[in-house]
């Protein structure tokens, strides 16, 4: 990445001479395709770079929920809903979102579906 800086910064130093100088049209050629390769050079170099960095990354594991709702998804009765189809009336879970979604015919809002027990029921009377 810093060769690719370097060949930029020089291609720019190719600006005075070229305003000076306007019977040489040679000039504005080469400082363009020299900043245009450092431009490219610069640009390997931040994909290698990016290419280098995303082989050592680790995957991170979403932990598990710590306890299953009652009031769960319609369609596996596992992790609580998030979303809630308007049109099929289904409440749905982010696995089973991704394979219901259709967003031509669907129609989706936040599910109201939260913990049972009497904190739920204080928090739908507020």
């Amino acid at each position: 990445m810093a060769c690719g800086g370097v060949a930029m910064f020089v291609a720019l130093s190719f600006v005075p001479a070229m305003i000076r100088d306007h019977n040489d049209v040679s000039l504005m050629g080469v400082g363009a395709s020299l900043f245009s390769f450092g431009a490219l050079v610069m640009a390997t170099g931040v994909y290698l770079k990016a290419r280098i960095l995303e082989g050592t990354a680790g995957s991170v594991e979403a932990a598990p929920p710590a306890r299953r709702s009652r009031g769960g998804c319609d369609l596996c009765k596992g992790d609580a809903p998030i979303i809630h189809c308007k049109v099929h009336q289904l409440h749905l879970c982010p696995a089973c979102m991704a394979e219901h979604y259709d967003f031509r015919s669907c129609a989706y809002v936040p599910s109201t579906r939260t913990k049972s027990g009497k904190g739920a029921a204080r928090a739908h009377s507020a």
